[in-house]
């Protein structure tokens, strides 16, 4: 298997990227998750009045408290089906890139913005 890093995915036309549903949402609350297999938070992620609050799981705990991802606002694909990670429904994936050691660092507006935004 190559590393995300190596080379770039296959080229896709516009429609395809207009199908993944990318959105910006504010961080309303963030647990430990002790039952998961690496060590990872429970994340409920506000994106607005037309979405609502959804939940996420993600293995963020080298560079975040949970103390400090409360009120952050962050990228996440709400159209993927809910995924069952341990006891926790994860209904998005919340986006990230790899640092130099390959932990997560947190993909977030520049500016805040309103919740619920599309990434285009």
């Amino acid at each position: 298997m190559t590393d995300a890093m190596d080379e770039a995915a296959p080229t896709i036309g516009f429609d395809d990227f207009l199908r993944v549903d990318i959105r910006v949402g504010r961080i309303t609350r963030a647990e430990p998750f002790p039952e998961a297999r690496k060590p990872a938070y429970k994340l409920w992620i506000d994106f607005g009045p037309g979405i609502g609050e959804k939940r996420s799981s993600a293995q963020i705990t080298r560079h975040y408290t949970p103390e400090g991802l409360v009120g952050r606002q962050v990228l996440a694909v709400i159209n993927f089906p809910p995924r069952q990670i341990g006891k926790v429904r994860s209904e998005v994936l919340t986006l990230g890139v790899p640092d130099a050691d390959g932990e997560v660092v947190l993909i977030s507006p520049g500016h805040d913005v309103p919740e619920g935004g599309r990434l285009f």
